[in-house]
């Protein structure tokens, strides 16, 4: 990000707004590295939901129960995801706006919810409603979801495979109060790790445990 005391007041206000974000505890947020080509403005945002380990006696329900109580001590990462935030006081008129938010969120799914060929249209209308749920105005937005499957072979063959779901969306904001934008973001990053509750209507993605 530039100098910040160069920065303009659109992008100011919008970096208050996040600051005031207030994402679900299980929520792990941290700043990154921001993107040097994509805007002349930018700030990029970490989130991680991990299973805590046991000693850590974290309240158990919904579907994050098939986690909890691992016998390792190191934390299960359930999802992960990235949030960065671009600026043009230019404008785009590809974005057709002067803010773009641009996401990613990625967790590992049971055999059967990856195997659903429909899983793609449900992440999406996750997101869409996520959004729709904390009033975040937008316009502009697209996205894909892709599923990731994993096989290991030789010495590694005994490895379980894996299926990953990866959502990659953005949209335009229509004011640089993205504070609304955020934390329907992080609760999409709890949803897609399985945690309770989740907004009316919204199915939570069934599970299996890390190892």
């Amino acid at each position: 990000m530039s100098d910040l005391a160069q920065a303009p007041p659109p992008f100011v206000r919008a970096l208050d707004g996040l600051r005031r974000a207030a994402p679900r505890p299980e929520v792990t947020l941290s700043e990154i590295p921001a993107p040097a080509r994509l805007a002349p403005y930018a700030v990029a945002l970490a989130a991680d939901v991990v299973d805590k380990p046991q000693h850590t006696r974290r309240p158990v329900h919904g579907p994050a129960a098939t986690f909890v109580h691992a016998p390792s001590e190191e934390a299960a990462e359930l999802a992960t995801g990235r949030f960065i935030l671009l600026h043009d006081p230019a404008g785009s008129p590809v974005w057709d706006g002067t803010f773009r938010v641009v996401t990613y969120i990625r967790a590992e799914l049971d055999a059967q919810m990856g195997n659903d060929e429909m899983l793609g249209t449900v992440a999406w209308t996750w997101l869409s409603d996520a959004l729709a749920e904390h009033h975040a105005q937008f316009t502009n937005a697209g996205g894909t979801a892709t599923r990731v499957l994993s096989e290991s072979f030789g010495s590694l063959a005994e490895r379980p495979g894996t299926i990953d779901i990866e959502l990659r969306a953005s949209w335009t904001p229509q004011s640089p109060d993205v504070t609304a934008h955020l934390e329907a973001w992080t609760d999409m990053v709890c949803a897609f790790a399985g945690l309770p509750p989740l907004p009316p209507g919204v199915t939570p993605i069934p599970r299996r445990r890390l190892t």
